[in-house]
């Protein structure tokens, strides 16, 4: 049976529903598994196991990737990297939040969203809401972590915000040597242009990429576009070189 929308989607209108109800969450897990055909959260979740988008995602990507992730809000994007996140720590890795837009409490709540919480991943987990998170700051933070880390960046277009900070094309450009030296794999949570609503394509794509100062996206090795519970993964020139 195919879900109507990934995992961590369903996970999230439950907690909606538990929240706007007054329920348990379990109950509104329950609810929301019999809308999608299943008698319980525990059989749908066993059908998952099958379908879990976020494990073949993470297995389209390598050590040394830059990827971007984009959506509109409200899409899924930043449940998605942490869902990639955790894929990556129940394979032995370790895994970095770095975030200018979520708190801690509103980080630790998405993790709940998709069942999860960071206290399973204590050694393996590294989450950071520093004001003077760049990509040099990165870099210096994680100089010393093993390869095959997955590092979650939120988002692209805050990074240069501060005058301090190199503009965004060079952060990119040394996002991308970091994560080839290191064999870290960076995921950019990225903005899409309100433009793209007003568009009849099915998925965003690199055009529709908010850019408030110029970037070469070429950069990037692959790019995961989110729209309406489904994602559409694309190889750009650079992976193909």
């Amino acid at each position: 049976m195919k879900l109507s929308a990934p995992i961590y989607i369903l996970k999230q209108q439950a907690k909606a529903l538990s929240d706007r109800d007054k329920v348990r969450l379990h109950i509104a897990l329950d609810k929301v598994a019999a809308r999608e055909g299943f008698k319980a959260w525990s059989h749908l979740a066993s059908t998952w196991q099958r379908q879990d988008t976020s494990r073949s995602t993470y297995d389209q990507f390598n050590k040394g990737d830059l990827i971007l992730v984009g959506s509109r809000p409200g899409q899924g994007k930043t449940l998605l990297s942490l869902a990639l996140a955790v894929e990556a720590m129940t394979r032995g890795n370790r895994a970095a939040f770095f975030t200018l837009e979520a708190t801690p409490v509103e980080v630790n709540k998405l993790l709940g969203a998709i069942g999860r919480d960071a206290s399973e991943f204590r050694s393996q987990w590294l989450l950071d809401t520093s004001e003077d998170i760049s990509a040099g700051y990165i870099a210096q933070r994680l100089a010393n972590e093993p390869p095959g880390m997955l590092v979650v960046v939120d988002y692209l277009q805050l990074l240069d915000q501060r005058r301090d900070k190199p503009n965004l094309d060079a952060q990119v450009r040394q996002l991308k040597a970091f994560a080839s030296s290191s064999q870290t794999m960076i995921i950019c949570l990225s903005q899409i242009g309100r433009e793209y609503t007003l568009s009849s394509k099915a998925y965003p794509s690199m055009e529709d990429v908010r850019l408030p100062n110029p970037v070469d996206l070429s950069l990037f090795d692959k790019a995961c576009f989110m729209q309406d519970g489904k994602m559409q993964l694309h190889l750009t020139s650079s992976a193909g070189a």
